[in-house]
């Protein structure tokens, strides 16, 4: 089971991104999905999520209103649609899987600890 995160780029400060995140394996389709994101320096942070579903998702504060998660597909890809980037939103995103089934750890679905599949990062850099 893989998760292979990509879309980062360059762009410059009030424009738009959309990141994918592309799942190999059947387990995907029933488990809850997140966007994560590491800034130099920084701990890794909790940007979005969605139930296994698509019924619900959540957001950071500092994203909500401006990123957009959504999935689709039996197989499962998972998109960050990033509009009115920040400088401040320039790090390195990861999305990732909760260990669970039937997203029934959604309550703890911005808690890093309990996504147990990773993809490898994708880097958004967003100019001033």
């Amino acid at each position: 089971v893989q998760l292979q995160a990509s879309g980062g780029g360059v762009v410059q400060a009030g424009g738009s991104l959309r990141l994918s995140c592309a799942a190999s394996g059947h387990t995907f389709s029933y488990r809850a999905m997140g966007w994560f994101r590491q800034a130099p320096g920084k701990e890794r942070e909790f940007v979005a999520a969605i139930t296994w579903n698509g019924g619900s998702t959540h957001y950071a504060d500092s994203v909500k209103g401006r990123f957009t998660i959504s999935r689709e597909g039996a197989k499962v890809t998972v998109y960050l649609q990033m509009n009115a980037l920040k400088p401040e939103d320039t790090a390195v995103y990861f999305c990732a899987a909760q260990s669970a089934l039937y997203s029934t750890t959604w309550y703890r679905a911005s808690d890093w600890g309990v996504y147990d599949r990773w993809g490898q990062g994708t880097l958004v850099t967003v100019s001033s």
